[in-house]
Parts: structure tokens; sequence; C-alpha cells
């Protein structure tokens, strides 16, 4: 068998092995189909539940992307398809408890297979289903916005709070990058931002090696660094949507979602970035605001994270610090790709930011450099001198 760094993307499907972490990894995704005209191929992933009624979940928008095609292509070889369309409007989609009590009110009970037409939110409320109801499903990707079409997390919303919960790997994924690098440039941005954010994530995870002794898997290391070069290397071109830029991205949010699936745990792709990320979005979610695209939030977090392990370098084992960019290098980057890279840029204000910064290590128990400055009464100081930074004296 190849070795795992060595394959495609397509080929990771079901790949099972014995790792130098000491551990076996194994990715239950049974299809993965990523290519120029890959869309055709859901009829083969669909193929062992006919006779069985598919479910097929979109929005306004990613029914018009692909969702109609995927319905005609579906419905052309014989299955029975109920299509549930949420009408949006020009408003964004939440995962919370409204989503998707709509969504097991509109599920059938002789449903086989859920079919889930969109980016991030779409596919968590796939995800989310199939893990309460055991129904496998397939998601067919629409933007290059995010790293979660290979992982099993479900971020969703409840009584106004984030909380990661566990649903269940894909059991098929169809990213046809004809579809996707067609994406609103805005989409873009945010899975440029989601790649960015391992920069930082990663240097987290070498962190929490060294100073609480959480498990490490360098394959899973090595595949999502592979994959995060390409993007940074190509960064000015995805900004031009240039396709061998946009392809790269895609690999790149999917891998680091493979990377996810094998280890069980979101590791490789999030760290404090993420945790900042979450808490403006919960506060603006309480606050009935637009809580902007994840991976943008992402995005404008990195660089400060990278600053806050810069502020905090004669704590940090050398291993992390040299994994860690600096605050210029991503702020660079996101230039590049003409993305936003500060957090004034989508009106996050200065009492928001202080709150966030002081705050964000209680979103979820990971360790992190965030932890280490409060650990070291240093938390405060580093806030401060970051917030007049960006927002002056």
């Amino acid at each position: 068998m190849k070795n795992i760094l060595d394959m495609s993307i397509n080929e990771m499907a079901g790949i099972s092995f014995d790792c130098a972490c000491g551990r076996h990894h194994t990715l239950s995704i049974k299809h993965i189909s990523i290519g120029s005209g890959a869309l055709p191929s859901v009829v083969s992933m669909a193929e062992p539940f006919k006779g069985k009624r598919i479910f097929m979940l979109s929005d306004d928008n990613t029914f018009a992307a692909a969702g109609e095609r995927t319905l005609a292509l579906l419905q052309e070889a014989g299955h029975d398809v109920k299509s549930f369309v949420f009408h949006t409007g020009k408003d964004i989609l939440i995962p919370d408890e409204r989503a998707l009590g709509r969504l097991f009110m509109e599920l059938l009970p002789d449903t086989g297979l859920i079919v889930s037409v969109g980016s991030g939110t779409l596919n968590d409320l796939g995800k989310y289903m199939s893990a309460r109801t055991g129904i496998p499903y397939i998601i067919v990707c629409t933007a290059p916005s995010m790293d979660g079409y290979a992982s099993d997390g479900a971020p969703m919303i409840c009584d106004g709070v984030k909380i990661s919960f566990i649903g269940t790997l894909a059991y098929g994924i169809v990213g046809d990058t004809d579809i996707m690098k067609e994406a609103p440039m805005h989409l873009i941005h945010a899975g440029f931002g989601d790649v960015l954010g391992k920069l930082t994530a990663l240097a987290d995870w070498k962190l929490a090696r060294e100073k609480v002794g959480e498990y490490y898997c360098e394959t899973c290391v090595e595949l999502v660094e592979k994959a995060l070069k390409k993007v940074t290397d190509n960064a000015a071109a995805i900004g031009q949507r240039d396709e061998e830029g946009i392809r790269y991205l895609i690999e790149a949010l999917t891998l680091t979602g493979v990377a996810m699936g094998l280890i069980g745990v979101s590791r490789p792709a999030s760290g404090a970035e993420h945790m900042l990320s979450h808490y403006w979005e919960m506060y603006y979610i309480a606050h009935n605001r637009f809580p902007e695209l994840h991976g943008i939030k992402v995005g404008l977090a990195t660089p400060i994270i990278a600053e806050v392990f810069e502020k905090m370098r004669d704590q940090v084992p050398a291993e992390a610090m040299e994994a860690c960019p600096s605050r210029e290098e991503v702020e660079k980057l996101l230039r590049a790709a003409g993305a936003p890279v500060l957090p004034t840029d989508i009106g996050i204000e200065r009492e928001l930011f202080c709150e966030s910064m002081l705050g964000a290590y209680k979103v979820r128990k990971r360790y992190s450099i965030l932890q280490l400055a409060l650990d070291t009464g240093r938390l405060e100081a580093c806030t401060k001198e970051i917030t007049e930074r960006i927002y002056g004296a």
C-alpha cells in the first residue's frame, strides 16, 4: 500500500494503516471524488441505496449552484428523492435548534440516504442528522469555504452557545472543482482563512505535546503541512480565482478534514484561533447580528494568535515556536489573497475584542497558547498590548 503522504486525495477513501505515532488509523469515508466534472459521481455513490428514499437538503444558493443538477441526476438514475430547500434569502443559515428541528420534521421514516448540498452549515446539519439517525450521508460540496467536509465534528448553536457535537464521517464526498471555483469570492476568502488557521493550530498542538503531554501524530501534521504549503505559495493566485490555486485550496481543506477524520479529533486543524472565532460568532448570534463566515473569522484570528506566541516566546518550547509564523507573515498572506486582515474589517469592536482575548480559552477544553498566557499571568498584558496596536491606545 502507498504511504498516505504519497496518495492523491481520492485514493484516501477507506484507508486503514498502522501509523508511526503508535495508533492504527482508519478513514471510514467510503468514497471521495474531487476534481473537474465530479458531480455525476454522486449517482454511483448512491447506487447501493437504490430502493430507499433519499432526503436531499440545500438552501436557495446551493440548490442553484449544484442542488438542481444533483436532484436531476439522482432522479434520472431512478432514485426517489425528497428535496428540502431552506429559503434563507440574503440571511445566513444558522445551524441551530430551529434549523435542525425543521429537518427532522421533513425527514420521512423510510429514508435510506441523506444528501447534503452545500458547504459549512449544510454539511454540519447533514452529518448531525446522520449521527442521530444512523442514515449515511453524502456531501456535495459547493464552495471551498471550510475544512469540515471530511471531519466528524458538527458545530451547532444550542441556546446561543456554539457546541462541537460528534457527528459522523460522510459516506461519500463529491467536490466538483468546476462548481466550487465559481463560489462567491467571500467564500473563497473564508476557505483561505480556515487553511491559514492551521499555521497556529499546528503550533498549538506542538505546544500541548510539550507542555501537557498531549497525543501527537507526525503523519497527520505532515499531511496538513504539505497541503498548507501549496496554499500559502499560491495566495495571490487564489485571490485571483486562478484554477490551480483554487484546486490547491480545495485539496488543503479536504486533506485537513482527512487528518481530523484519521485521529478522531480536530487538533490538526483547530487551536486558539478557532476559539477566538467561536467567541465572536456566539456574541454576534446572541446579539442578532450577522456572524460572518467561519473561515473569515479564523483568518483574522490567526495573526493575533501568532502575535500571542511572539509575546510568549520565552515560555514556548522551541519546536512549537518554530512552527508558528510571525503576525506580519500571516497578515501578508491575507493581503495577497485579498482577504480581510484586521478584526475591525468585519466590525469587531474594541470591547468585544478585549472580552474575546480574555475569555476565548473557555470556549473549549483544549490546551493552547491562550491557556499558557493565562497560567503564567500574562494574558491581560498580551490582550492590552494587542488591543492597543489594533485599536489605538
